[in-house]
């Protein structure tokens, strides 16, 4: 039909765009997504870089603030019940965990340096005979040996002063370790005292409409990193629990601060636990000889096989609700990136994001249904 005798105009279809219309908008998509990516990218850099200048107040902050959602429930215990002030609150609370921690080194301090003496004497004797098997196997010869004494001697002679260079950079790290541990207890001490000051405070300072989703999202990232470290201690005392049946079984001297140490070693990932068995097998072979030590190493690694590859990222992914592989790859990336520190800070700090994201997953959606 025609326009006279419809009365409604006649549209003509729009050409099919070429072929090279189509490619054009592809690279167009294509260079506007890039671009955005770079700057996503450089902005991450950005941010590592301001890490990296603010690590020494940054570290402290966020060491008290996971002492402190753990101490926080004791704390208001004291507020609620007792009826204590804030600040007498946080302060007992703060100096009751001190004096814990200490009153637990205190008492493993006699047992281990009383029988420090006749450690060292089993090691010596257990070096020589050592040294003696080597000999009588065949494996190293006395010549061989000496030599190797000699070598080692003459490397330490060469190295006195990369040695003394490193004597004075233990030196600055114990210093440096000095400061953050205070700067942690004064931040955790006001953490305890104000922090329920810091969600309303941010919420006025940020505006009526972004204010809500801050505080909302600090309310959940703050029971994200209790969750955390009530995991850890769990996972330590597990490992604690396993390791130290064990050196009672064998009956290995200072079994029990062995066991005390592997749950305090638990909380440094990766050094501690290296550390710890290290002492407890080292302690197994000078006092109960090599099946001895044999033992304690085997039931070690298998703990921490249990430990690494199935107990720890089982119970952080459902108090942190991230899946195991997130752990295991947060955990290696901290550790590279940061050593000690990163590799038990990596967790929390992804846990914390995740909490970001599913906040706005769900702000998202919220949005989207409204719209439709």
């Amino acid at each position: 039909m025609d326009h006279e005798k419809t009365g409604r105009p006649v549209t003509t279809p729009a050409p099919a765009p070429g072929r090279e219309q189509v490619i054009g908008n592809g690279l167009a998509w294509l260079a506007r997504w890039s671009g955005r990516w770079v700057l996503i990218a450089l902005g991450a850099v950005l941010l590592g870089l301001l890490v990296r200048e603010l690590w020494s107040i940054l570290l402290p902050v966020l060491l008290a603030m996971i002492v402190a959602t753990v101490l926080e429930g004791p704390a208001r215990f004291l507020e609620r019940r007792l009826r204590f002030p804030p600040a007498l609150a946080a302060a007992g609370v703060l100096i009751g965990s001190i004096i814990v921690v200490v009153g637990v080194g205190a008492a493993i301090a006699p047992s281990v340096s009383g029988q420090t003496g006749d450690i060292a004497d089993d090691a010596v004797a257990g070096l020589q005979k050592l040294q003696q098997w080597t000999e009588d196997t065949g494996l190293v010869t006395a010549t061989q040996m000496d030599a190797a004494v000699a070598g080692a001697q003459d490397r330490l002679t060469s190295s006195a002063d990369a040695i003394a260079s490193g004597v004075l950079t233990g030196v600055g790290a114990v210093s440096s370790a000095a400061i953050t541990l205070l700067l942690t207890l004064v931040l955790t001490f006001f953490f305890l005292k104000d922090g329920r000051n810091f969600g309303p405070w941010i919420g006025r300072l940020s505006g009526s409409r972004v204010g809500p989703h801050l505080r909302e999202v600090m309310s959940r990232s703050w029971g994200t990193l209790g969750g955390y470290i009530r995991t850890q201690a769990l996972v330590s005392f597990i490992d604690a629990l396993f390791i130290g049946a064990a050196l009672l079984l064998v009956g290995v001297p200072l079994a029990v601060p062995l066991t005390v140490l592997t749950f305090f070693g638990g909380f440094i990932p990766i050094v501690g636990a290296v550390v710890v068995g290290a002492i407890a097998v080292l302690v197994a072979l000078v006092s109960n000889g090599v099946t001895g030590a044999l033992i304690i190493l085997a039931v070690i690694l298998a703990v921490q096989q249990l430990e690494g590859n199935v107990l720890s990222p089982w119970l952080q992914s459902r108090s942190m609700q991230l899946h195991a592989v997130v752990v295991l790859l947060s955990v290696a990336l901290g550790s590279t990136l940061f050593g000690i520190v990163g590799a038990f800070l990596a967790v929390p700090v992804v846990a914390v994001a995740a909490v970001i994201l599913r906040y706005l997953d769900e702000e998202v959606t919220r949005a989207a249904v409204n719209r439709s």
